[in-house]
């Protein structure tokens, strides 16, 4: 067993769909928006140009292939699809999944993620100052017929011998808990664990991905600054998840630069209306990443190579500058310091990501840096 179990996750958006076209443009993929991203300020490294996988199409099976064989060379276990359900049989993004399962290539493991948000004509692309935000797919949430087909229709991949598992079950992520009411959650996970034991699976493992401080007007907010994770992260359990993937991105942020200033400069963003960029040194982030709830059995950290989302946001984006491939080694090797104490199955650490590329956040090599990201991550994981 590896010193970690390192589940990368994967954003199935770089083909073209319909809702894209009509929203942002004929043939529009996140692609566009890399593409024309600029330098926010001196020795900010944008465009950030893809190297020897190209501006690739998710159409192609090549591809697909190609990327898990990178992966795979490079100590990666499996990808962790971002998967989109908004009800009532509304799908979006899904074909690059399903091609995997149907042609069972590559051979390579996976598992799923539901991004369970609705989606705005700035779910892609917020850098316009004047775009106006209209939604236009509403995540729903509709009860057991619509669960049922949910479940249906993922059925599939959990019985394929490439779903990652965890003591027998499919993993199972869900991006925002909170959004979904509490008695719709508590349903939605007894119908599926109900039709998971009927088609002989021993249950689902749902985990909860959980932000250790989603925002500086949380009500306790400074206290969970001062380590006050674990009661925050038992909620979530005694709802009824069998794990946490902690994302402390946002608490990162806060110690890096001090809560006060995070204060005005939000005050500044909200009550002048300045954008402005959102700066920080990678290495202040990774400094301050994990907590010792991180190393409780049942949760799961995650590893931020990098951060940079000016494709998407322009000159608002959040940065995270100066990183480099050795910094993060070193976070690759503290998040395995994390999880090295816990049983084999439970030493799951998410990467994010694999290919977001919309947000400067991916292992994929490039052009400045080629495959030194990979070569840090499997130097990491093969020291320890």
């Amino acid at each position: 067993m590896s010193s970690a179990r390192v589940i990368a996750l994967y954003l199935p958006q770089f083909h073209p769909v319909k809702e894209n076209d009509e929203i942002w443009g004929k043939g529009f993929t996140e692609w566009t928006n890399v593409a024309k991203a600029r330098p926010q300020f001196k020795g900010h490294y944008q465009p950030q140009i893809p190297s020897e996988l190209g501006f690739y199409d998710l159409r192609m099976e090549e591809t697909r292939v190609a990327q898990a064989e990178l992966a795979k060379q490079y100590g990666i276990e499996g990808f962790c699809y971002w998967h989109y359900w908004f009800g009532d049989g509304k799908r979006i993004l899904e074909m690059p999944f399903q091609k995997v399962v149907e042609s069972h290539k590559p051979d390579f493991p996976f598992c799923l993620a539901w991004a369970n948000h609705s989606w705005s004509t700035k779910t892609w692309n917020d850098a316009k100052k004047t775009a106006t935000d209209t939604e236009f797919l509403t995540q729903q949430y509709l009860g057991v017929e619509d669960y049922t087909a949910h479940f249906n229709a993922v059925l599939p991949a959990f019985l394929d011998d490439r779903y990652i598992r965890v003591e027998g079950k499919p993993l199972f992520a869900i991006f925002d808990h909170n959004a979904i009411p509490a008695s719709e959650l508590i349903s939605f996970m007894d119908v599926w664990n109900r039709l998971a034991k009927k088609n002989g699976i021993p249950g689902i493992h749902f985990v909860a991905r959980v932000e250790s401080v989603s925002q500086l007007s949380d009500s306790d907010a400074k206290e969970r600054l001062k380590g006050k994770y674990a009661e925050y992260y038992d909620h979530c359990l005694q709802m009824g998840f069998d794990a946490v993937w902690s994302n402390n991105m946002r608490r990162a942020e806060i110690l890096a630069r001090g809560y006060n200033r995070m204060w005005l400069k939000r005050a500044l963003y909200h009550g002048l209306k300045l954008r402005m960029t959102d700066r920080y040194k990678y290495k202040d982030i990774i400094e301050n990443f994990y907590t010792e709830a991180d190393k409780q059995e049942q949760i799961y950290p995650m590893m931020v190579p990098r951060w940079d989302k000016t494709p998407r946001q322009g000159n608002h984006a959040t940065i995270y500058y100066d990183g480099t491939p050795e910094l993060f080694k070193q976070h690759v090797k503290d998040a395995i310091s994390v999880v090295k104490n816990k049983q084999p199955e439970h030493r799951i650490v998410f990467l994010q990501a694999w290919n977001e590329w919309g947000e400067g956040n991916y292992m994929e090599p490039d052009i400045r840096f080629g495959r030194a990201y990979l070569e840090a991550l499997k130097e990491a994981l093969s020291e320890e």
